[in-house]
C-alpha cells in the first residue's frame, strides 16, 4: 500500500469516526439514543375538501408554504387509485410522502397487497392506523395490539412499518394506566407511537414525557393544537396556544427518533379558511424552529 493510500485511509477512518460521534445524543437517563433531524410534513386531512376538489393545486399550494411531505389520508382527488399519477404529481413539487392513515381493514388478507403496493409506489415507508374504537375498549384494545404486532411482521419485508395514531380517549385508565401505555408497551418496538400532540395535551397529558417515556418510537409524530377545555386567550395555531413546542421538538429530535413533525389542522379560527389556518401553523413552527 502506497503512503498516499495509509493517509487516505487514515483520513476516512477518522471522518467516520467523528461523525458517528456528532450523531449522537444523550437524553435524560444517560441513555445514547440517535439523534435526528426531522423534516416538516403536513396531514391531508388538514385541508381535505380541497384535496377532494383539486389534489394537484392543493399540493403545490402546500410545496409553496415549505412543507417537505405530505401524510395521505385516503383521499386523492382526481388521481384517487392512481399511485402512478401521484407519485408523478409529488415528484414535480420535490414532496416526499412522510407516511399515511390507513385502516386496519386496509391491511387485512384481502386488502394487503394491493395496499402495500400502492404506497410502495409513492415511496411511503409508515402505515399509520388513524382510528379504532377498540383502543379504548377493555378487550379491544388487546385485538388492536394483536393485530399491530401481526402487521408489524408482515410489513417488515417490504421495509414498512406500522403504527397507531392517538386520539384523547386511549389516555383513559386501563390497568392501572392508560389504554396508550398498555398499546406501548405491548406493540414490538418497530410500531410507531404516532403522538397526537394536541389530543395528548386535551387529555391532560404530557407530549414530552410520552416521547421520553418511549424512545425511538415516535418516528412521527402530529404537530397539532387542540386547546384544554378552559383555555383562554389562545387559538388553536402553532405558536398561538400553550404547548411547549420547542422542548417538545427537542425530546422528539433527542429521544423519539422522530424523522417527520406533522402539522395537522382540524379547527379554523377567526374565518380562516383551511389552507390559511395549516400557513399559519407552518410560519409559527418555523419560528420555533429557528430557536433550536
Amino acid at each position: 500500500m502506497t503512503l498516499f493510500k495509509q493517509l487516505l485511509n487514515m483520513i476516512t477512518a477518522t471522518s467516520v469516526f467523528v461523525l458517528s460521534i456528532t450523531s449522537f445524543a444523550h437524553d435524560h437517563q444517560g441513555k445514547t439514543m440517535s439523534k435526528t433531524s426531522p423534516q416538516i410534513s403536513v396531514q391531508l386531512w388538514s385541508v381535505k375538501d380541497d384535496v377532494k376538489a383539486d389534489f394537484k393545486g392543493t399540493l403545490k399550494t402546500l410545496a409553496d408554504m415549505g412543507f417537505a411531505g405530505v401524510e395521505f389520508a385516503n383521499e386523492f382527488g382526481e388521481f384517487s387509485g392512481d399511485a402512478i399519477a401521484i407519485k408523478k404529481v409529488m415528484d414535480s413539487l420535490s414532496l416526499k410522502g412522510s407516511g399515511a392513515h390507513v385502516s386496519f381493514e386496509q391491511l387485512n388478507d384481502k386488502n394487503f397487497a394491493d395496499t402495500v403496493k400502492f404506497y410502495q409506489t409513492l415511496a411511503v415507508d409508515m402505515l399509520i392506523v388513524g382510528w379504532d374504537e377498540r383502543a379504548w375498549h377493555p378487550e379491544g384494545i388487546k385485538e388492536v395490539v394483536a393485530l399491530l404486532n401481526k402487521l408489524s411482521v408482515k410489513l417488515a419485508p417490504f421495509g414498512m412499518k406500522t403504527g397507531f395514531h392517538n386520539h384523547d380517549h386511549e389516555f383513559n385508565a386501563f390497568e392501572g394506566t392508560t389504554y396508550w401505555d398498555y398499546l406501548a408497551q405491548n406493540t414490538s418496538n418497530n410500531v410507531v407511537l404516532q403522538q397526537d400532540v394536541g389530543w395528548t395535551t386535551y387529555a391532560g397529558k404530557d407530549p414530552i414525557a410520552y416521547v421520553e417515556k418511549y424512545p425511538g418510537r415516535t418516528l412521527t409524530t402530529h404537530y397539532k393544537v387542540k386547546l384544554p377545555k378552559g383555555t383562554h386567550g389562545k387559538l388553536p395555531i402553532i405558536g398561538q396556544d400553550t404547548i411547549d413546542w420547542l422542548n417538545l421538538t427537542k425530546a422528539n429530535m433527542a429521544v423519539g427518533g422522530t424523522l417527520w413533525l406533522v402539522v395537522e389542522q382540524e379547527e379554523y379560527p377567526n374565518g380562516l379558511t383551511p389552507l390559511q389556518a395549516v400557513a399559519e401553523s407552518k410560519q409559527g413552527l418555523d419560528k420555533i424552529l429557528k430557536s433550536l
